[in-house]
C-alpha cells in the first residue's frame, strides 16, 4: 500500500521538528539515519587520465555536485583532475538532478545510500571522494554512515559546507522560487528566463548556472525543467539538516576542508564541532565566495591534487 505523498512529508517534517525541538529525540533520530528508501541508478560521466593507470594504487577520485548542480558543471575540473592526478575520475548526478531518476526522498542518507549503490554497482573501493555544498553533505553522510563497506572511502574533500544543522540559506528557496515561475508563466526562450531570474538573483553566473537545468523543448514551446521542481521545493527546507550530532559517529580517515573567505557556511568558531566529527581535518581557505570552484579552479585544484598525494604518502 502506498502512503500518500503528503502524510509522508507530514510524518518527516514532524520527526524533523521533534528533532529540533527536544535534543534527546534529536539524538535517536540522528543514530538510526538509515535510508529505508531504494537507492536509484545514478548517471555519471567517467574522465580517463592520459595513461591508465593501476587501479590498485590508483583509486578514482568522485565528485558530487551541489543543490541545482549536475555533473556538467564539473567537466572542466574533472578533466584537469583526471590529468593531474592520473586516475579516473567519476562526476556523478545526485538523484533529483542532472540527468538521474527522480525520486523521494531528498535526504542525505538516501543520497549517501545512492552514491554507496553506485560504487558496489561499479566495483570502486577507495575512492577519493569530493563534494561541494549539498554534495558535501552527502559525502559526509557517507563518511559517518556505519553501514558502508569499511574500504570504501580513502579520503573526503567537503568544499564550503560544514555539518552543521541549520536553515538553508534563503537564496535557494529563492532560486527554487524562480525556478517554479518561470515554469507558471510559461516563458518561451532562453533569453526571456535569464531576464525574469533577475528578480531572484542579481549575479549573471549565478542565473547561467540555474538555467543549465532548462530541459530540450521545440521550438516556441513553454520552457521546462528537467530536474522535479517540486520534489527539490519541498525538500529544500531540510537541506541544511544533517543527520548526525557530534558524538554519533567518526570518520578518523584524511578529510580536508575548503573554505571561500567570502562565504558564511564554514565558520571558524565551528572549527572543533567539526573536528568531533572528523578529527584528522585540516582547513584550507581560500580567496571567493560560496563557488570556490568556478572562482579559484586552479587554486582549487592544486590544493586538493597535494591533499590526495599527501594521504597517498
Amino acid at each position: 500500500m502506498s502512503v500518500p505523498r503528503s502524510s509522508f512529508h507530514a510524518l518527516r517534517s514532524s520527526c524533523i521538528r521533534n528533532a529540533i525541538r527536544y535534543p534527546s529525540f534529536a539524538s535517536k533520530f540522528s543514530r538510526r539515519a538509515h535510508s529505508t528508501a531504494l537507492p536509484l541508478e545514478l548517471k555519471h560521466e567517467v574522465f580517463s587520465p592520459d595513461s591508465k593507470p593501476d587501479p590498485t594504487t590508483t583509486p578514482p577520485l568522485m565528485i558530487l555536485h551541489g543543490l541545482f548542480g549536475s555533473k556538467r558543471n564539473w567537466h572542466s575540473l574533472a578533466k584537469a583532475f583526471a590529468k593531474q592526478l592520473n586516475r579516473p575520475v567519476y562526476a556523478l548526478d545526485l538523484r533529483n538532478h542532472g540527468d538521474s531518476p527522480h525520486g523521494e526522498p531528498m535526504d542525505y542518507t538516501t543520497m549517501a545510500n545512492d552514491v554507496i549503490h553506485f560504487c558496489n554497482q561499479n566495483s570502486l573501493r577507495s575512492i577519493h571522494l569530493l563534494g561541494h555544498s549539498m554534495g558535501g553533505k552527502v559525502a559526509m553522510a557517507l563518511a559517518l554512515d556505519q553501514d558502508r563497506p569499511r574500504d570504501l572511502l580513502s579520503s573526503l574533500v567537503v568544499a564550503d559546507i560544514s555539518p552543521i544543522r541549520g536553515k538553508i540559506s534563503p537564496e535557494f528557496q529563492r532560486y527554487a522560487d524562480g525556478m517554479i515561475e518561470l515554469e507558471k508563466l510559461g516563458v518561451k526562450s532562453r533569453k526571456e528566463a535569464f531576464d525574469k531570474l533577475a528578480e531572484y538573483e542579481e549575479d549573471i553566473s549565478v542565473r547561467q548556472f540555474l538555467l543549465t537545468n532548462l530541459a530540450t523543448t521545440l521550438p516556441q514551446a513553454p520552457l521546462k525543467f528537467k530536474i522535479p521542481l517540486d520534489i527539490i521545493n519541498d525538500a529544500i527546507s531540510n537541506i541544511g539538516w544533517f543527520p548526525y550530532e557530534p558524538g554519533d559517529v567518526t570518520w578518523d580517515g584524511p578529510t580536508l576542508f575548503m573554505r571561500g573567505s567570502r562565504s558564511n557556511y564554514i565558520k571558524l568558531k565551528h572549527m572543533d564541532l567539526i573536528k568531533q566529527f572528523f578529527p584528522r581535518m585540516s582547513l584550507e581557505t581560500l580567496d571567493a565566495s560560496h563557488w570556490l570552484h568556478a572562482e579559484r579552479p586552479k587554486d582549487f585544484l592544486d590544493a586538493i591534487t597535494q591533499f590526495i598525494d599527501k594521504s597517498r604518502a
